[in-house]
């Protein structure tokens, strides 16, 4: 019983932190001055990138903060799912969709974990770039270093802030530039 409530916690507190990454990730800011593209992708790259940085420090967490981040994780694909659904995608292609945006979830948490770690905003750049304004699709002058100093500096964010409570708060962009 204790651990099926331990479970139910977790879950919450998992739909919790992926809620903060959400609208974290679709702050304004993001789309009206860094030009990142307003579009599926795009809101998927930035809620995605601030996902990662939930897991992240949930990681260095022990045992329960391990529990959480898959319930983190379990929360974005079941939303992923539940969008996919409502955008019209049929069921037979559901289960294929949301594993490509695991494989690319999971793609990205590694290439910004070496320039996260060694704090690199010309590495973190970089990554952003390659993900966020892929394709034909480039930055606005000075948008990729601007995005990954903000990365930075919502990762630093993270630090003191009770996330095993499923509690999280990404500051405004334009209060943070």
């Amino acid at each position: 019983m204790l651990g099926v409530l331990r479970g139910r916690r977790s879950e919450r507190a998992g739909f919790e932190l992926y809620g903060a990454a959400v609208r974290g990730g679709r702050d304004p800011y993001f789309y009206a001055t860094l030009g990142v593209p307003d579009t599926l992708d795009g809101r998927f790259d930035l809620v995605g990138v601030h996902v990662v940085l939930v897991i992240r420090h949930l990681r260095d967490l022990g045992e329960r903060g391990t529990r959480l981040a898959q319930a983190v994780f379990d929360a974005m694909f079941s939303d992923m799912d539940f969008n996919l659904r409502e955008m019209g995608v049929g069921d037979l292609s559901v289960g294929k969709r949301n594993r490509e945006m695991w494989e690319a979830l999971h793609g990205r948490a590694q290439a910004y974990e070496a320039p996260l770690a060694a704090r690199d905003v010309s590495a973190l750049a970089e990554a952003l770039t390659r993900n966020i304004w892929r394709g034909d699709a480039l930055p606005p002058p000075g948008a990729a270093p601007a995005l990954a100093a903000l990365v930075l500096r919502r990762d630093d964010e993270l630090h003191g802030q009770d996330l095993l409570a499923g509690q999280v708060v990404f500051a405004p962009v334009e209060a943070a530039a």
